[in-house]
C-alpha cells in the first residue's frame, strides 16, 4: 500500500513548489488508532448521526431529532467532535516518525492486533465528563484498559516526538506532574493509569446547555437501539491526511489476527 501523503526519497528542498507539498503532506498527516463500531452497528450509527459525520463513508449526517436543540445549533455544539468521527481513543492522534511510513505502521499494527483477543463492553452510558458529553462504561472494563495501555506502547516507536505548539495546545499548565510526564514520554496525558475510555459526542458545552444536552442525548440513545453489549472485534486506524481535514478510517485490523 502507498504511504498517504509520503515523499519520495530525495524529494526538492521545500523552496521547490513540489517539493513542499510533498513536504507539508507529509508532516501534517496524522494516524490515530480507536475503537469504532462497524458501519452497520446500531451505536455507530447513533453516535456517526450525533457528531454529525460519518467516518467510514465521509459523509455528513443528519443528526437526531433532540428535545431543545435545534439541528443548526447542534450543529455548532458539535463541531469538535466531528472533526475525528466517533470514536474511542486508544492512542491519541500522532504523526510518523522520521523514516516511518505507513507501511510499517500498518505492519505494527497487525502484530498488535493479532495478540489480543475479542472482547465484550457492557452497554454504555451517556454521561458528562467535565465540559462535553460522552459515553462510557458503566464501570471499569480489564480487557479494554489493557488494550489502551498496549497500544499507547506497541506503536510509540513509530511516533515522530510532539512540536513544541502539540505540547502547548494540551494546556500543560492545568495538567497534574504525572499527566504532564506521560505528554512528553507519549504524547498524550492520559494514559495508563490516567485513562478513562469514553466516546466523545459533544464539544464544550456552558453550564447551562450541558445537563440539557445530557438529558435529550440519553433519551434519543435509548430510542435508538444502540444501548446494547458492544462487541469489540478490531481496532481502527484513522488518518486526518491534512491540519484541515477531518479524520476518517484507513483500516480495520481484527484482533487475535
Amino acid at each position: 500500500m502507498k504511504p498517504v501523503g509520503d515523499f519520495p526519497p530525495g524529494a526538492p528542498p521545500v523552496r521547490d513548489g513540489i517539493g513542499l507539498q510533498f513536504r507539508e503532506t507529509r508532516v501534517s498527516v496524522r494516524y490515530a488508532l480507536y475503537l469504532a463500531p462497524p458501519s452497520d452497528a446500531a451505536l455507530w450509527r447513533f453516535g456517526s448521526a450525533v457528531v454529525g459525520y460519518d467516518a467510514e463513508t465521509g459523509a455528513d449526517c443528519i443528526a437526531p431529532d433532540l428535545s431543545g436543540f435545534a439541528p443548526e445549533d447542534w450543529r455548532a455544539l458539535t463541531e469538535e467532535p466531528r472533526r475525528y468521527g466517533f470514536h474511542g481513543t486508544l492512542k491519541a492522534p500522532f504523526r510518523l516518525a522520521e523514516g516511518v511510513d505507513e507501511t510499517d505502521l500498518l505492519g505494527a499494527l497487525a502484530r498488535f492486533a493479532a495478540g489480543h483477543h475479542p472482547f465484550e463492553l457492557p452497554p454504555l452510558e451517556v454521561r458528562q465528563i467535565s465540559a462535553f458529553v460522552a459515553l462510557t462504561p458503566p464501570a471499569p472494563v480489564p480487557a479494554l484498559e489493557d488494550l489502551a495501555a498496549e497500544a499507547v506502547e506497541a506503536l510509540d516507536a513509530l511516533r515522530a516526538p510532539l512540536s513544541e505548539a502539540e505540547i502547548a495546545r494540551r494546556r500543560p499548565e492545568r495538567l497534574t506532574p504525572r499527566q504532564v510526564s506521560y505528554l512528553h514520554r507519549f504524547g498524550y496525558p492520559y494514559v495508563r493509569e490516567e485513562f478513562r475510555f469514553h466516546m466523545t459526542l459533544t464539544g464544550p458545552l456552558s453550564e447551562p446547555a450541558i445537563g440539557h444536552a445530557a438529558n435529550a442525548l440519553a433519551e434519543a440513545y435509548l430510542a435508538s437501539g444502540a444501548h446494547m453489549p458492544v462487541q469489540v472485534e478490531d481496532v481502527v486506524l484513522f488518518v486526518q491526511e491534512s491540519a484541515r481535514a477531518r479524520f476518517r478510517i484507513l483500516h480495520r485490523a481484527p484482533l487475535g489476527g
